[in-house]
C-alpha cells in the first residue's frame, strides 16, 4: 500500500533527521568526500567509466557452454519451471498473466520429451543462389550416415535479401532452433555473411561452413578462395559441388568420326558427408541436449520477463514512497551535512522492502552497508554534484520555490533516492530467481547499473516535471499558477 505523503511528512522527516545523529560515525567520511571539487568528482567518475567501457561485457546466460550431460539440461529445465511457478504465485488475480503462465507451463513436458529425441535436425542456410535446395536434394538421395538416428534437413529461406516475407533475424531464429547448421557460400565471405557466422558461433551454435559451387572456378581461383576462407574463419572449410556444370565429352571412333555430347558430372560431396557423419556420430546426443538447453533457457528468459514486469509494478510505488520520504527529510533537516545520511538511512529500508519483492532477503544492517556503498558510488561518479546543479538551475526559474529553505536538498534527495531504487530494481532483475536468497551485491555491476539508470533519467523534460512534482509535495501552499515552468536550460 502506498502512503499518501502531504504536509505531515515534513514533521516525520524532521524527526527522522534528528534520529540520524546516531549515524555520526559516517559523517566524517562523507564530509571528506564532499570537499572534493566538482572537477575532481567528474575526473574520478570519468576514469571509472573508461575502465568499465574497456572491459568486455559478459555474455548472457543463453550463451553459456554447451551441456555435456543430461543432468545439466534437466537442471536447467527445473530452474525454468521454478521461474514459471514464481510467476504463477505472484501474478495474483491478473487473468492475462495467469493465462500466459499456463501456456508457458505447458512447454515444460515438451522439453523433457526433447531430451530423448532421436532425430537430428540440420538447417541449411546462406544467401541467395548458393545451392541450398540442390544440397538438400543430393544429401537425401546419396547420403546414408549410418549413425542410428534419422536426419531431418530444413532449408532456411535466403538470407541477406532486402525484400522478403521474413527478416534475417526471423530466419536465423529458425536456424537456431535446429541442432546443427550448414552455412553455404559460393565464394569468399562478404562482411555481412562473416558477421552472421560470428554471431552464430558466439551463441555457441554448431555450424559448418560449406564452399559450394567450387566447380565454377578455375583451379588457382578455387585454391585462393579456400585459403581466404580458412584464414578468415580459422577453421577447416568443406568444399562441394552439389550440381556441377555439364562438361563436353568428345569420343573419337575407329572410323575417324568424332562424337560430342554434354555429360553431367556426379556431385562432389564426399568431404562434406564424411566430416558431417563423423560429427553427428560423435556428438549427436550432445547436439540434441544443447538444443534442448537453449529452448529451456529461452523459455526461462520469457517467463522471467513476465515475472520482472509483475514485480516492477509492485516496486514502483515503493520507490515513490521512499523518494518523497527522503525529500521531506532533507527539506526539513536544518543540517545540510546530514542530507546524505538521511538519504542513506531511507535507502537502507527501501533496499529491504525491494529485496522482499524480488525474494532477496537482507537484514537492515546489510541494507545499510549497501546504501552506504551506493552513496559512495554516487559521489565518485559525480551524480550528487551534477544532480544538485541541474535541479538548482531548474528551481531558479521561480524565485519563491528557490529561496525556500532546503528546496534544492529536498528535491535532490528525492531524485537520488529514485535513482537508487530504479537501479536496485534493474539489478535485482538481472539476478537468478530464487527463494529468500541473500546473495552479496556485486558493487561493480551495481555501479554500472546506477550509471545507466542515471543516463536514462537525466533528460531535461523529465527533470522539469520531477522538480515540479516535488515542489508540489514539499510546498503545497504554493499556488498552481506560481509553479515553475518548463524552460530550456543549457
Amino acid at each position: 500500500m502506498v502512503v499518501k505523503l502531504q504536509r505531515p511528512i515534513l514533521v516525520g522527516g524532521l524527526g527522522l533527521s534528528f534520529s540520524l545523529w546516531i549515524l555520526q560515525s559516517w559523517h566524517d567520511s562523507i564530509v571528506q568526500l564532499g570537499e572534493y571539487s566538482v572537477l575532481s568528482l567528474l575526473l574520478v567518475g570519468g576514469g571509472l567509466l573508461l575502465l568499465k567501457q574497456n572491459r568486455s561485457k559478459q555474455d548472457s546466460h543463453i550463451l553459456d557452454s554447451l551441456p555435456v550431460d543430461r543432468e545439466t539440461v534437466e537442471s536447467a529445465i527445473a530452474k525454468t519451471e521454478t521461474v514459471i511457478n514464481h510467476l504463477a504465485s505472484e501474478a495474483e488475480n491478473n487473468v492475462e498473466t495467469l493465462h500466459v503462465t499456463s501456456l508457458l507451463r505447458e512447454k515444460i513436458p515438451q522439453l523433457y520429451t526433447e531430451l530423448d529425441r532421436q532425430e537430428i535436425h540440420l538447417a541449411v542456410t546462406g544467401g541467395k543462389s548458393v545451392g541450398k535446395t540442390s544440397l538438400i536434394q543430393v544429401l537425401k538421395s546419396n547420403w546414408r550416415p549410418g549413425i542410428g538416428r534419422q536426419i531431418c534437413l530444413q532449408e532456411i529461406a535466403p538470407l541477406f535479401v532486402e525484400a522478403g516475407e521474413n527478416s534475417d533475424a526471423d530466419l536465423l531464429t529458425q536456424a537456431k532452433a535446429t541442432d546443427f547448421i550448414l552455412f553455404l557460400t559460393n565464394g569468399d565471405l562478404t562482411d555481412t555473411e562473416f558477421q552472421t557466422i560470428q554471431q552464430l558461433q558466439a551463441e555457441k551454435h554448431r555450424l559448418m561452413l560449406v564452399f559450394n559451387k567450387q566447380d565454377q572456378y578455375l583451379a588457382d581461383e578455387r585454391a585462393s578462395i579456400l585459403l581466404a576462407l580458412k584464414q578468415r574463419m580459422q577453421q577447416s572449410i568443406v568444399a562441394t559441388s552439389t550440381s556441377p556444370l555439364p562438361v563436353k565429352v568428345r569420343k573419337h571412333n575407329d572410323d575417324g568420326s568424332v562424337q560430342e555430347w554434354m555429360e553431367q558430372p556426379a556431385p562432389e560431396i564426399e568431404q562434406l558427408t564424411q566430416q558431417l557423419g563423423e560429427t553427428l556420430a560423435q556428438q549427436g546426443q550432445q547436439l540434441v541436449w544443447a538444443t534442448t538447453m537453449r529452448k529451456a533457457l529461452l523459455l526461462k528468459a520469457e517467463a522471467k520477463n513476465y515475472l520482472n514486469q509483475v514485480r516492477c509494478d509492485r516496486a514502483n510505488p515503493v520507490i515513490e514512497q521512499y523518494q518523497w520520504i527522503a525529500a521531506a527529510a532533507a527539506f526539513a533537516n536544518p543540517v545540510p551535512a546530514l542530507d546524505i545520511l538521511a538519504t542513506a538511512a531511507i535507502n537502507a529500508q527501501m533496499i529491504v522492502d525491494l529485496g522482499n519483492i524480488y525474494q532477496q532477503k537482507f537484514s537492515l544492517e546489510q541494507a545499510k552497508t549497501v546504501a552506504g556503498e551506493m552513496g559512495s558510488l554516487m559521489l565518485k561518479l559525480g551524480l550528487v554534484e551534477l544532480s544538485s546543479k541541474v535541479i538548482g538551475t531548474v528551481l531558479k526559474s521561480h524565485a519563491l520555490t528557490y529561496v525556500a529553505g532546503g528546496a534544492v536538498q529536498g528535491v535532490s534527495a528525492a531524485y537520488l533516492t529514485r535513482l537508487a531504487g530504479l537501479s536496485l530494481v534493474e539489478y535485482f532483475q538481472q539476478q537468478e530467481v530464487a527463494v529468500n536468497s541473500a546473495n552479496g551485491f556485486n558493487i561493480e555491476i551495481l555501479g554500472q547499473t546506477l550509471q545507466k539508470v542515471f543516463q536514462q533519467n537525466q533528460q531535461m523534460g523529465f527533470l522539469q516535471g520531477f522538480v515540479k512534482q516535488s515542489v508540489k509535495r514539499l510546498l503545497p501552499e504554493v499556488a498552481e499558477e506560481k509553479m515553475i515552468t518548463a524552460e530550456t536550460v543549457a
